[in-house]
């Protein structure tokens, strides 16, 4: 007899509203994700600007809604005005952060008309490891500000008459962690940011910020960190940051595809930590979360310790991503959806060639990787309202996680379409799951599609030669009766169940 679970979806059983920037991703100055990933002057496929048509064909694919810039650890050694002004009159830099050089060709200016061009939005992140307030204030001023002042006339001058209208900016990156330039205590780090976003609100005050939470949950520090730096900044920011990266070093993949169990518990205690400093301050206001590093991240560690510091724009993190890691993802937007009502941005980490679901090739062509589709898919369908998922399921346990349910699921009612789109993994790796979902309050329903995204070799990966090994397909056996959908879900599958309601 096959396995079996159960969903039951009301809708007016509401965990939150999905803000599109769940959805962002991530550019860093680090290995080809700048130069040969967005931006390849003289490539076949570039245009006049350098940036390259084929990346933003998938990229629009994807239809990211905001993209966090310029790092990640970068940013905690940018000099952000080595960056702008006439390309020739550009500072190379030792960049200590990835031990590369860089040339700053593309820089702040350049990444916003990149921005536009990909119909995204800029979450820019400021340095608050070599820099501080002064920094912080001027590159708003330079970004934001209409004219008639030093920095903003200075901008310009380099061809921007209009402000650009950056609204979501990040007070620094992993500050916590002690591989950070310029690391920081939670004191230390809470009093710099406090005041860095003082000036930045008096500059502009329609702006939003981010403060850094911590690196990871393994950090020694976490939720302390958190609480700390609350306790400090909780009246001048709106978001506090998440980061968190997975993999399967041990070749355990039970225990592997439960790591989004671990991925909930975080966003739980960080909600639990931030509501405490709200009930500690008496405050009304709610904290919000922008989990803005996520991702798998493990392939590529041994090939990036072995390169030879200071070269420009060396291969790094390249992470050839493979079907577990695909189910993975999955399970991890799946968390994000099931917390929509306090994680409102969310940033996949990266967006090309570094740890990224989009591949290219030097003066060559791109590619999706396995963890292309389960972004897309939800970035598309996942729009609306998340519902809370009354789920039944079998369980296993793991070598390191215990009661991990087979199916994992969440469903999205986009009101406006009339449409109710189920996300699912089937976490078994030798068996389907017959998956039955009561979608009572809605009605009779109609099947508008299945798309399933499965394997026989949990480690098959696209490559450039190889470029559509993985990738879903259409033949998903959901049948619909009244508001009862059922479906017998592939072992070890990625599904995507849109319906008419």
């Amino acid at each position: 007899m096959a396995n079996k679970a159960t969903m039951i979806v009301d809708k007016d059983f509401v965990i939150g509203d999905i803000d599109a920037r769940i959805y962002g991703s991530f550019i860093e100055h680090l290995g080809r994700a700048v130069y040969g990933g967005i931006y390849e002057p003289g490539h076949p496929q570039s245009d006049e600007n350098g940036f390259r048509e084929d990346v933003l064909e998938l990229i629009n694919e994807l239809k990211v809604p905001i993209v966090r810039y310029p790092g990640g650890n970068f940013v905690s050694g940018y000099n952000w005005e080595d960056s702008v002004g006439p390309k020739s009159e550009r500072k190379h830099r030792l960049e200590l952060a990835w031990r590369t050089i860089e040339t700053n060709e593309f820089g702040f200016n350049e990444f916003v008309d990149w921005a536009k061009k990909a119909n995204t939005e800029v979450m820019m992140a400021i340095n608050l490891g070599t820099r501080g307030i002064d920094a912080a204030r001027n590159i708003l001023e330079y970004s934001n500000h209409p004219s008639g002042t030093y920095w903003s006339d200075l901008r310009r001058e380099h061809g921007y008459e209009q402000p650009h209208g950056i609204k979501t900016w990040c007070l620094g990156n992993e500050m916590d962690g002690p591989w950070q330039i310029g690391h920081k205590t939670a004191h230390e780090y809470g009093r710099l940011a406090l005041e860095s976003a003082k000036v930045m609100k008096w500059v502009d005050p329609t702006i939003e910020l981010v403060a850094c939470g911590s690196s990871s949950i393994e950090m020694p520090t976490f939720p302390e960190w958190e609480a700390t730096v609350l306790d400090h900044t909780y009246d001048h920011v709106e978001y506090l940051s998440m980061h968190q990266y997975y993999g399967n070093r041990k070749d355990d993949t039970p225990t592997f595809l439960a790591r989004s169990l671990e991925m909930d518990d975080f966003i739980r205690t960080l909600i639990a930590t931030c509501d405490y400093v709200k009930a500690k301050k008496r405050s009304k206001k709610k904290m919000l979360l922008s989990f803005d590093e996520w991702n798998v991240w493990y392939h590529s560690n041994d090939a990036d310790s072995k390169m030879d510091p200071w070269s420009i724009a060396p291969p790094q993190l390249e992470d050839v991503y493979n079907h577990e890691d695909a189910l993975l993802v999955g399970c991890m937007l799946i968390s994000l959806l099931k917390h929509a009502d306090r994680v409102k941005m969310a940033c996949i980490a990266q967006l090309v060639n570094v740890i990224a679901p989009i591949m290219t090739s030097k003066l060559g062509g791109t590619w999706r990787q396995t963890i292309f589709y389960p972004y897309m898919h939800t970035s598309v369908y996942g729009r609306g309202k998340a519902l809370v998922p009354l789920i039944n399921s079998p369980k296993y346990d793991s070598k390191e996680i215990t009661d991990v349910p087979y199916l994992e699921s969440v469903a999205v009612h986009n009101e406006e379409l009339g449409e109710v789109t189920i996300f699912a993994v089937n976490r078994h790796l030798e068996s389907e799951l017959l998956f039955e979902i009561d979608l009572r309050s809605f009605g009779a329903c109609t099947l508008i599609g299945h798309t399933v995204m499965e394997s026989d070799d949990l480690k098959a990966a696209n490559t450039e030669q190889q470029p559509d090994r993985v990738k879903p397909h259409n033949n998903g056996g959901a049948v619909v009766d009244g508001a009862k959908v059922t479906a017998s879900l592939a072992k070890a599958s990625w599904n995507v169940i849109r319906l008419k309601v």
